[in-house]
């Protein structure tokens, strides 16, 4: 994680490297949901069956939900215990408010 100065407000802001892997394989699934968003608009066009629309938006949930537990778990993994290890115990609070958040 490094800090950067936000351009637009000058307050720091937070970043993470990601391994070009973990890129790869969180935007090939985004684009797996994102061709699903706009199946689901063209259910809808098409007048299909509730049912069948509402299966379709269950499973982008389902997608999004594995998504953001990959990504909950590498911070853990990795920006949490890096910053732990370095003594900044600030993180919990970070971690305490995300996990309020998203859940």
């Amino acid at each position: 994680m490094k800090k950067e100065k936000c351009e637009n407000c000058n307050v720091c802001v937070k970043s993470t490297h990601r391994a070009e892997d973990e890129k790869k394989n969180i935007t090939k699934r985004l684009n797996i949901v994102e061709g699903q968003i706009r199946g689901i608009k063209q259910m809808i066009e098409d007048d299909r069956y509730c049912d069948d629309i509402l299966t379709q938006i269950s499973a982008v949930n389902k997608a999004l939900e594995s998504v953001e537990n990959t990504i909950l778990e590498s911070h853990i993994r990795n920006c949490v215990v890096r910053d732990i290890k370095n003594g900044d115990t600030k993180i919990i609070d970070e971690v305490m408010d995300l996990f309020k958040r998203i859940r």
